[in-house]
């Protein structure tokens, strides 16, 4: 992560965006995990063609994106076992759900009592009903906002 270019991957998300609205798709939601968690809310801000977003366990750094400028619905996703200090731990998402409240940002997060990386089929920290539960989640909100 420290070695990505994060203004290029935003610029990426939002050409690839741009060119599905001109494939002809009225709406783009853009959603990640992790790394890719992170890069979701940041395009959420930098992106003119995103119009909805559903980061998981991921928070970009303030030199990246200023995520009180989000101005699309959003719907965010963490795990309370989360450890990963810095970048998606209890300490962190509680922060910015507060932040992003007291913004009026058009925000909802969620919480499932699992851990970093919770989706993820091939890690130890796995949780088959989390992840069941977040993707519905995610699945409703995309068809409101899409």
């Amino acid at each position: 992560m420290s070695g990505l270019d994060w203004n290029g991957a935003t610029e990426d998300i939002s050409a690839g965006a741009k060119y599905l609205i001109s494939l002809g798709c009225r709406k783009v939601g853009v959603m990640g995990f992790c790394m890719g968690g992170a890069l979701s809310f940041a395009a959420a801000v930098l992106s003119q063609n995103i119009s909805a977003a559903a980061p998981f366990y991921g928070i970009p750094n303030k030199t990246v994106a200023d995520l009180l400028q989000i101005r699309i619905p959003v719907q965010s996703h963490f795990g309370e076992l989360d450890t990963a200090v810095g970048f998606s731990s209890p300490a962190e998402y509680n922060a910015l759900n507060e932040t992003l409240a007291k913004a009026g940002v058009p925000h909802k997060m969620y919480t499932y009592h699992a851990g970093h990386g919770f989706t993820n089929v091939n890690s130890q920290r796995y949780s088959s009903e989390a992840t069941k539960l977040a993707l519905s989640r995610v699945y409703e909100f995309m068809q409101k906002h899409l």
